[in-house]
């Protein structure tokens, strides 16, 4: 279905492209962006994230009563530089873990628009290799 929506979800931008990170309460979503963020990302958005299919694009932004800011469990609420919107390039559910070395191609629908889907893989290599995917995306060989 398409139109907009409102997803809880975290999402952080790298030179505007975009990656959504999805996941039950206390998996870890602003962990993650936290992680990306210290790797250079910009936050779009913590806990809500609005998507809209925009000319054949998934575009997140914030609401606007939590733009700029980010929860750091244990911290509290902290600032952020942020980005206004970002076009989602994938998304990345903290509740699925992968089983496979070389997974298949995944996608999920948001807004109507087929999104790739990267479930959580344990190890060191996760958060550089999601931030290698940012910036150069996935090898069709």
């Amino acid at each position: 279905m398409g139109g907009a929506q409102s997803v809880h979800a975290s999402c952080v931008a790298l030179d505007g492209k975009g990656l959504l990170i999805i996941g039950a309460s206390g998996a870890g979503k602003s962990g993650l962006a936290l992680q990306l963020m210290a790797l250079g990302c910009d936050l779009v958005a913590d806990d809500r994230v609005n998507l809209a299919a925009k000319a054949g694009v998934l575009v997140a932004t914030c609401p606007a009563n939590i733009a700029g800011l980010i929860e750091a469990r244990g911290i509290g609420i902290l600032n952020a530089k942020n980005r206004r919107d970002a076009a989602v390039q994938a998304v990345v559910d903290l509740d699925q873990q992968e089983q496979d070395r070389l997974p298949p191609d995944r996608h999920m629908t948001l807004c109507g628009l087929r999104t790739p889907l990267i479930y959580r893989s344990d190890g060191d290599h996760f958060v550089p290799a999601i931030l290698q995917f940012l910036k150069a995306g996935r090898s069709n060989r």
